[in-house]
């Protein structure tokens, strides 16, 4: 069967990511204007520029922003939508590695297929104007696989500790 995520929850997930998208866009907004300071410019402006992090609130930074795609597979026909998943992910692997480091999850216990793009803060913004190519492409052909259901997306943040 054609498993298709369903219209409420996608748009319901898409409008929640757009707004955390746009919350987060303009925080790289004001990040950016503070890193253009000069060199005299006040402490806190220095020390931002840097750390080369944006602070979300009170000891809470990021450096790295991440988009990640994901669905369910199934375990049905010895796990072949699940091979296909992947074959999607190969197909657009060259174009995601031009924005950001890949990195593939898969949960062979929640059946989970996740791939996500992260990259530098300030290169994020560049990306979300371009629509997260190729996002588009790559969750119409998740949608056509069948045994694959709940397509979602997200962006989030990263900061190593």
């Amino acid at each position: 069967r054609n498993a298709r995520p369903s219209e409420s929850r996608t748009r319901s997930t898409l409008r929640m990511s757009r707004v955390s998208t746009l919350n987060l866009t303009s925080k790289l907004v004001n990040c950016a204007a503070l890193k253009r300071t000069s060199r005299h410019a006040p402490t806190a402006a220095r020390s931002i520029k840097t750390m080369a992090s944006i602070e979300i609130t009170k000891g809470v930074t990021f450096d790295t922003v991440a988009r990640e795609w994901r669905c369910k597979w199934s375990e049905d026909a010895d796990k072949a939508s699940l091979a296909a998943a992947q074959k999607v992910l190969d197909k657009h692997l060259p174009a995601m590695k031009a924005k950001g480091k890949v990195q593939r999850t898969v949960c062979g216990g929640c059946l989970d297929f996740k791939a996500n793009t992260s990259m530098s803060a300030d290169a994020f913004g560049a990306w979300e104007a371009e629509g997260f190519a190729p996002e588009k492409q790559f969750l119409e052909e998740l949608a056509a696989i069948p045994g694959i259901s709940s397509i979602e997306t997200q962006t989030f943040t990263l900061m190593s500790m």
